[in-house]
């Protein structure tokens, strides 16, 4: 912002009463916060966000300096202090690299030095370390931008006591790519957000049930999770199957990857919420074949099998198969890596996929000890996470970790311990040594049941199966959100009427002639 600018030693080479000493750079932030107290009376309060420190050393504002010295200089004038660290990549940083209340340490001395209230934020959602905050004098409120997009209802379910049923932000910033993308905004934990609306989702309510038919969810990942979860708030008896031994499915193991922890909300929320319910049946160990599902008798069936991790290098830049990618020539997948296979060095992450798994797997082989190369058509490492403000992050904490990052090639070829790379500029050929390879490139929908089970439609009448339906990853893999979201839809719209044309409102101009 312009009164930053003239804030900065950087940006503001000003010769007069409003450069050089920061009594001079605070000038203008003066004035201007005088004049608009002055306008506005005691019509409203102004208070002022000021991000203390910018976290860029002696070219930036420094918190235990010149970000100190602002605030104390200014104390009493604003009627709230919001306080932050800045850019935006460091004010919200994901669960991978920050803990909850990262930025405390930047911001707790403004208590000290002003009377007026303060706010501050750090991806609150524990409501304990809310509470301590304000009883050991660091803010007098919590902002929780983020976590209230998870969970809308937060503060009521702290003020009612229903801490278990509080939906935790995850911390993944899916919800900050919808702005970079300028597409809805969506949330990993909150499948309505956006959708109250244009479809009338609301987060904690649901239309009953409209018929006793009951339930079989095949698979317990985050979208049998959540339609399990939807299901059962409806009213409908449930039977969730899960062919392992824990719910989660692959959230059960990404969250034992680096800095991927709090993803494990995704299953922890839902198995809380369902756990209670009479009506949820949930069965462990329990692989059904389509003779089972047939067997079992309930009227709708939801298919939610998840997907799988390809070997063969087809992807986003390779259409066809990659010669020599198979399974048994050292090729691995990111399902093999999660399952602790032994991989030896050095080894190639080729990463097609662009968002953070083949970052992620480059981190922990790393830290396995093995010698790590990152290969990727793109032109920096995990190019999606651009959106959710991790990727310099990411990309820097690799190449300081000893991981050799590969950028803008495609692997063409694995001929024994060698790999034929191509430049996706100059088209200039590389021969490469790596004794493994993990490719991070497509996935495949396990639907082997769901289709055994259309070919045996004639049967459903007698096995009382009135519909099979595939959802998330199973119908198509995408990220953990969009299989959340197909998991909830299905549970909403399950007996409800069909739409007809698009099943969502939309804002329409319209053009009215003169």
């Amino acid at each position: 912002t312009i009164l930053t600018d003239f804030l900065s030693r950087r940006n503001n080479d000003r010769t007069d009463e409003y450069g050089g000493s920061l009594e001079n750079r605070v000038r203008l932030f003066r004035e201007i916060l005088q004049d608009t107290l002055e306008a506005v009376g005691d019509t409203c309060a102004v208070p002022v966000r000021f991000a203390v420190d910018e976290l860029m050393g002696d070219n930036g504002l420094l918190c235990t300096e010149e970000g100190h010295d602002v605030i104390e200089m200014l104390a009493e004038l604003p009627d709230l202090w919001d306080v932050n660290i800045a850019s935006w990549e460091n004010d919200s940083q994901t669960s991978r690299f920050a803990e909850e209340g990262f930025q405390e340490p930047f911001i707790d001395f403004v208590k000290k030095v002003t009377t007026k209230p303060v706010v501050g934020v750090g991806r609150y959602t524990s409501p304990d370390r809310m509470v301590s905050l304000v009883k050991n004098g660091v803010l007098d409120m919590i902002g929780a931008a983020r976590p209230s997009i998870a969970d809308p209802f937060l503060p009521k379910k702290i003020e009612e006591g229903r801490i278990e049923d509080i939906r935790e932000c995850i911390g993944c910033n899916i919800c900050v790519t919808g702005d970079h993308l300028m597409i809805p905004m969506r949330c990993t934990q909150n499948a309505t957000m956006g959708e109250e609306w244009r479809r009338g989702w609301h987060p904690e309510k649901f239309a009953a049930k409209t018929s006793d038919d009951s339930v079989l969810v095949v698979g317990a990942g985050p979208a049998g999770l959540e339609a399990s979860r939807v299901l059962g708030e409806r009213g409908y008896s449930v039977v969730l199957a899960e062919k392992s031994d824990a719910l989660g499915g692959r959230v059960a193991a990404e969250r034992t990857l680096p800095g991927l922890s709090a993803w494990g909300r995704v299953s922890d929320y839902r198995t809380g919420q369902i756990q209670p319910m009479v009506n949820v049946e949930t069965y462990l160990s329990s692989e059904l074949d389509a003779d089972a599902v047939m067997e079992f008798g309930a009227a709708h069936v939801a298919i939610a099998t998840g997907s799988q991790w390809r070997y063969d290098g087809v992807g986003k830049t390779n259409h066809f198969p990659v010669p020599g990618a198979v399974k048994d020539a050292n090729v691995y997948t990111p399902e093999d890596v999660m399952a602790s296979a032994e991989i030896k060095g050095p080894v190639l992450v080729f990463d097609d996929d662009g968002y953070y798994m083949g970052g992620v797997l480059a981190e922990k082989l790393c830290k396995d000890g093995l010698d790590v190369t990152l290969m990727t058509p793109d032109v920096d490492v995990s190019n999606f996470t651009n959106n959710s403000l991790e990727q310099h992050t990411i990309q820097s904490g690799l190449m300081k970790m000893g991981v050799k990052v590969m950028a803008k090639h495609v692997l063409n070829a694995i001929e024994g311990t060698s790999v034929r790379a191509t430049c996706v500029y100059t088209e200039a050929e590389k021969i490469l040594e790596f004794v493994s390879v993990v490719m991070v490139t497509g996935q495949l929908p396990r639907n082997d049941l769901y289709y055994a089970l259309i070919d045996r439609e004639s049967e459903w009448a007698d096995a009382g199966i009135k519909s099979v339906t595939r959802i998330g990853d199973a119908e198509g893999p995408a990220i953990i959100a969009a299989a959340v979201w197909s998991g909830h839809r299905y549970a909403r719209e399950l007996g409800e009427p069909k739409t007809e044309g698009v099943p969502f409102k939309r804002e329409i101009t319209e053009i009215v002639p003169d």
